[in-house]
């Protein structure tokens, strides 16, 4: 039986001492999670290196990621698990599409 899917949009910031291979590699990272959980990404795409309004784990600025998916309800969040505990990750937030 088919489970219900849902619209999402991550946006993770990585610290900015990666280099453009790093971060690829981290966003295909996250990209095989959510289709090993049986749902298909849309995009995915490095925004810039941006000034944070603060500094968070020491850092002042951060690499940002854009990531569109069509998911399960179960995938997000084992996905916001993967994001948290990842250590080139300082902040993540995951919404619903309507």
């Amino acid at each position: 039986m088919n489970e219900k899917t849902n619209k999402y949009e991550a946006l993770y910031i990585l610290r900015p001492q990666l280099t453009d291979a790093e971060v690829s590699k981290i966003a295909d990272r996250f990209k095989t999670v959510i289709t090993d959980q049986g749902g298909e990404v849309e995009s995915a795409g490095k925004w810039d290196k941006r000034r944070l309004a603060y500094e968070v784990q020491g850092c002042k600025e951060g690499t940002y990621v854009l990531m569109k998916f069509e998911c399960p309800t179960k995938a997000p969040a084992e996905l916001n698990r993967l994001l948290r505990i990842s250590d080139d990750v300082i902040r993540q937030i995951i919404i619903t599409v309507e």
